[in-house]
């Protein structure tokens, strides 16, 4: 009797293969935004929770910008062909995704911050705090 693991099969490995190279596209790592903040990033990184959770604790050089708050005007703040990485509070919450289709119903390019502040904290990063 197969477990539920097993019960459907893997998918062929060409198929898995551009599933999960596609996923790339869409979501980064907390491991792999601090490692870009280090080296002086090539991207903004959002924090699209509220003043008061930013305040609390924030990802450092995160600018803060609600994803209900997400605007094209906000937005032309940045050049044209600036990536956004948003982020919100970690798996248990949708704020990065609302995020990331707003700025992607404006035209532009976005991906996800996998684990939001939990995995940063998860990895050991540090938080600023204030505004």
């Amino acid at each position: 009797m197969p477990s539920a693991v097993t019960a459907i099969p893997a998918a062929p490995s060409e198929e898995a293969q551009t599933h999960f190279a596609a996923g790339f596209a869409f979501e980064t790592d907390c491991w792999d935004v601090h490692d870009a903040l280090s080296k002086g990033p090539d991207f903004v990184l959002l924090d699209v929770r509220g003043p008061s959770l930013y305040a609390a604790g924030h990802v450092p050089g995160a600018v803060l910008l609600p994803h209900g708050k997400i605007t094209r005007s906000k937005m032309n703040a940045w050049p044209e062909g600036t990536l956004f990485v948003t982020y919100c509070a970690g798996p248990h919450c949708n704020g990065a995704a609302r995020g990331a289709l707003r700025l992607a119903e404006l035209g532009l390019p976005v991906k996800i911050m996998a684990g939001g502040i939990t995995g940063w904290i998860d990895e050991g990063f540090a938080l600023a705090t204030g505004e």
